[in-house]
């Protein structure tokens, strides 16, 4: 029996070839600089993952578990972006939706191709965070907001892109992305989706594909990041 990802092989997209040059990006003393799309991206975050996880409370720990995941760039971002700017001639003026933008570098990319982006966190110091990293490096800034995935808050059929890197870590955040893509996806409408090859997100995709999505892993790709390389899938998902 294949396992998920051999039931979805990758079809290489023409002309897209990502390419990590250089030293992989590392923070130093809070400020972390990616090269991509011809230019560089500063992010800054007031503290790390590690010093935010010593203060985590019991309180934390409820049926949401709000670990600061979004204070670290991962790896799956870095992939994501370079697929937004090669398909800045398809997002460029189309409204478009991130979820879990985390440090907000995806968000930027997405911007910086032309599209008109709205991000969203769970975290209101992700939001708070990305957006403060928007205004460094961009002049047109994204909406920056909070939002519960499970709740919505924006009208159906809106967004003809949404997208989304290492957002699939925990199983309990699977079931309620397939009705938000049903519901916010505009007709014609494309998802993207940066995942690290972990076990605990496989189930997902044969998932979509029965709820009525076309389901494509487009690129499996090494990316580099700080003193690590993990695989990243670039999946799409369409109706």
């Amino acid at each position: 029996m294949k396992n998920a990802l051999e039931a979805f092989p990758p079809r290489i997209p023409a002309g897209f070839s990502p390419v990590f040059h250089g030293p992989p990006p590392k923070w130093v003393d809070g400020v972390l600089d990616v090269h991509m799309g011809g230019r560089v991206f500063r992010l800054t975050r007031e503290e790390d993952m590690e010093a935010l996880w010593a203060r985590v409370g019991d309180e934390d720990f409820g049926e949401d578990e709000r670990m600061p995941y979004w204070a670290e760039l991962w790896p799956a971002s870095l992939l994501l972006c370079q697929w937004l700017f090669a398909k800045s001639p398809d997002i460029s003026g189309a409204l478009c939706l991130e979820l879990g933008c985390g440090l907000g570098l995806s968000a930027m990319a997405g911007a910086a191709a032309g599209a008109r982006v709205a991000a969203m966190d769970y975290e209101w110091r992700a939001v708070a965070q990305a957006r403060g990293n928007a205004v460094r490096n961009l002049s047109t800034i994204p909406l920056y907001t909070r939002m519960d995935w499970r709740a919505p808050a924006f009208r159906p059929g809106s967004f003809s892109f949404v997208w989304g890197s290492d957002i699939l870590y925990e199983t309990r955040f699977h079931a309620p992305l397939t009705p938000l893509f049903a519901s916010l996806l505009a007709p014609g409408g494309r998802i993207w989706l940066a995942e690290p090859e972990r076990q605990v997100s496989e189930p997902v995709w044969g998932g979509f594909q029965a709820a009525g999505f076309q389901v494509t892993r487009l690129y499996a790709v090494k990316v580099p990041f700080q003193h690590y390389q993990t695989t990243v899938n670039l999946w799409e998902l369409t109706r």
